[in-house]
């Protein structure tokens, strides 16, 4: 059987699925109902060394984007870092540990950047004995406004900088967390890595306003009449999330920095996603909020059903495999040709490729006897547009044409699918390829 076990920096969890940083981790009584659940581990929610505590609204905290059926797409939080006292929420960290030893439990942090501010917390922390740190550098409502969050994680010398003083302060693995709310996050992972941290985590949430309520003329979520900005989760942002993994395990630079990925994981097989890119862990907030804990139990049994099914017997085996296949635009092969063909058996003629290819693209399928849609090969760019409005599963492929064959659109035979890099009809080639391409 496949073992989902891991060892990210040292940290044992039996299987890679940890809690987020987030409402589901902001007491012992959620920890300990996530861990019976099956979750591997927690970061616990944000603490600060605020005295009074944070004060976060007692209105509306989140804004919702829906998809048919009203499946949650995309969840916005006004909410702030943790509103319970430091010692209270260290001493449930310190329960939580002795009782669940086989857990990993990460705390996350966030205190003005200021070193002794950072000291005096690492200490406490340390005497919990969790088994690490996660430095909050994205979360981009509330607390940037006041010089923390996404303020320290848009500034690459301000990443280094305080990644510093908690490396020379801590005995504990230290995680950097990362905000997508900037042009280029290899710059704030660079910075991280500089700075000493022995891993990264990405991405935390992206600044949004979700809808406007037309009476009212209020950002929704609503607080007496008034909305803000917030940070914007859920499936919707996975794409992103992604993205960003990406760049850094083929950044050169970051290419060995441990990664935890984070971002629209829902089912097991988005996490499978992020694995594949590099990631050693994956951390969950919005599914487990919507779903509840026991969402981890389908995440666990798809991914180890999966992996069977692939012949892999440990995370290890896939992890990072599908970072070697990203590479930038220019390095694409455009000798490579493929067409859209129409499975007739599948087809229940509903004419949602015909009018997207005939309205928006390149008049590629037309329209036959008895409703029949076929793709006109002369016209068709394999642009994909119908496989993706198709709404019958496979009833739509991509089929790549064989080298030698005569692509209909051209006249010309399809070449051999060799270096486009160095071929003489890339406008772009260049003097050696980039790594990871």
């Amino acid at each position: 059987m496949a073992t989902l076990a891991t060892d990210f920096l040292g940290i044992r969890s039996p299987n890679p699925f940890w809690l987020a940083s987030g409402p589901p981790t902001d007491k012992e009584y959620n920890v300990r109902r996530g861990f019976d659940a099956g979750w591997g581990g927690v970061v616990w929610k944000t603490l600060g060394e605020a005295d009074p505590p944070n004060v976060n609204v007692n209105g509306p905290r989140y804004g919702g984007v829906w998809g048919v059926d009203r499946q949650l797409l995309g969840l916005n939080n006004i909410e702030l870092i943790t509103d319970r006292p430091l010692e209270l929420n260290l001493r449930e960290i310190k329960a939580i540990k002795r009782d669940y030893p086989d857990r990993a439990v990460v705390v996350s942090l966030m205190v003005p950047c200021e070193e002794p501010a950072w000291r005096r917390i690492l200490r406490q922390v340390e005497d919990t004995r969790a088994d690490g740190v996660e430095l909050n550098f994205g979360c981009p409502h509330g607390m940037s406004e006041r010089g923390m969050g996404s303020a320290v994680g848009q500034v690459p010398e301000y990443v280094e900088m305080v990644t510093r003083w908690v490396k020379a302060s801590t005995r504990m693995p230290v995680i950097v967390k990362l905000t997508p709310n900037i042009t280029d996050v290899r710059l704030a992972a660079r910075a991280a890595q500089a700075g000493g941290a022995d891993a990264v985590s990405l991405i935390n949430t992206l600044n949004s306003i979700t809808s406007v309520n037309l009476d009212t003329f209020s950002p929704e979520p609503a607080v007496d009449g008034k909305g803000s900005h917030g940070g914007y989760a859920g499936p919707a942002v996975k794409p992103i999330g992604l993205n960003m993994v990406a760049e850094i395990a083929r950044d050169p630079e970051t290419a060995e920095l441990p990664l935890s990925g984070i971002g629209g994981i829902s089912t097991w097989h988005d996490a499978a996603e992020y694995i594949a890119l590099g990631c050693g862990t994956v951390q969950v907030c919005t599914a487990a909020m919507v779903y509840g804990f026991r969402i981890v139990q389908e995440m666990i049994g798809g991914l180890q059903l999966w992996m069977e099914d692939k012949g892999y017997s440990s995370l290890s085996d896939f992890q990072g495999r599908a970072a070697r296949h990203v590479t930038d635009w220019q390095y694409l092969n455009l000798n490579y040709v493929a067409k859209a063909k129409i499975d007739q058996q599948l087809c229940i003629k509903c004419g949602r490729c015909y009018a997207a290819c005939e309205d928006t693209s390149h008049q590629a399928i037309a329209i036959r006897d008895k409703r029949t849609f076929e793709v006109i090969d002369e016209e068709c760019v394999a642009c994909n547009l119908c496989v993706i409005t198709c709404p019958v599963e496979d009833c739509i492929t991509m089929e790549s044409l064989p080298v030698g064959a005569v692509d209909a659109r051209t006249g010309t035979a399809v070449e051999a699918y060799g270096n486009w890099t160095t071929h003489p009809n890339n406008p772009l080639a260049p003097t050696a390829r980039r790594p990871g391409s």
